[in-house]
């Protein structure tokens, strides 16, 4: 049954001009008056979660192995920041403490961070820049297709194997466990298969896993699968990873746990809020020197 605009009119309360407008957004940004805000809750010491973001010890000696074919891939689909992330995850140090500060600041509706006098927010053009992926190109939208078949699954890990005990191995739940993917990429590339192309796919399911869609630990979502399955085809995958990345900030600030890509939004605030170690700024700090933008600032063309 179609209804006509007429019958939400009445609803739709009448626009009472800009002062009103801004008093109610004022109110809206009260971050206190949000049940369960962690701006609200001082005795939280740790951010829940970033227990999940620890080293993966099976990432880097997997991504050695790759045949300089597969990463030429990896390369071609707009992967090569995240492979640099994904090298040296490992010796990457997360400053939770800052973290949790940007995380407190949080609005879940407005989806920007309430500073005193102004608000910011992680921007597409941003993302796309810092960590190196195909831009999302206004105007194309007539172009892009949409598949309305359901996707399945199963048939993206059958680059892996078809045998049920193995895929079953491989899942708990909606999730994909990551280790036996590595595992399963390098016993390809010690045994010489030159099967390069599948070796890049499931590749990019560990280093995108990891580096854009961590959600627990050393697992991903049948949902992200799709997604990163997807770069081989040509898609752009920036505004999956911002809109996973705000659902995750949204989460930590009403008290969950946070997931997605912390190297993204530490990326973002290395660029935008100026860390100061002590009163000297010619003092080093260990800290920062193993801060995600000491790996990806020579490709941003920062300075040091």
């Amino acid at each position: 049954m179609k209804r006509k605009l007429s019958a939400f009119q009445e609803d739709i309360p009448p626009y009472s001009g800009p002062k009103a407008a801004r008093d109610s957004y004022a109110d809206l940004k009260q971050l206190s008056a949000i049940p369960g805000h962690i701006y609200t809750r001082p005795e939280l010491q740790i951010l829940p979660g970033q227990r999940r973001f620890s080293k993966v010890p099976w990432l880097v000696p997997m991504l050695e192995l790759l045949p300089p074919t597969s990463i030429g891939h990896l390369k071609e689909w707009g992967q090569s920041t995240v492979f640099v992330l994904a090298k040296n995850y490992n010796k990457m140090v997360h400053v939770w403490e800052s973290v949790m500060a940007i995380t407190e600041l949080w609005h879940l509706q407005t989806n920007t961070f309430i500073f005193p006098g102004f608000e910011a927010t992680i921007l597409l053009e941003e993302l796309e820049i810092m960590l190196g992926l195909p831009r999302y190109q206004r105007g194309e939208e007539p172009t892009i297709s949409y598949t309305v078949e359901q996707i399945n699954s199963w048939s993206i890990l059958a680059y892996i194997t078809t045998r049920k005990t193995d895929l079953y191995s491989m899942t708990s739940g909606m999730h994909i466990h990551l280790l036996p993917i590595a595992q399963w990429i390098t016993s390809q590339c010690k045994w010489k298969t030159k099967n390069y192309a599948a070796i890049a796919k499931v590749a990019a399911i560990c280093i995108c896993g990891i580096i854009l869609f961590s959600e627990s630990d050393g697992a991903i979502s049948f949902g992200n699968l799709r997604i990163i399955d997807s770069i081989s085809e040509g898609m752009n995958i920036g505004q999956a990873v911002l809109g996973f990345l705000y659902v995750s900030l949204t989460s930590a600030a009403l008290g969950g746990p946070f997931y997605g890509s912390v190297i993204a939004l530490e990326l973002w605030m290395g660029m935008h809020i100026q860390f100061r170690t002590a009163g000297d700024l010619t003092t080093k700090c260990k800290t920062m020197l193993n801060h995600p933008l000491a790996y990806v600032g020579g490709l941003l063309h920062m300075s040091t």
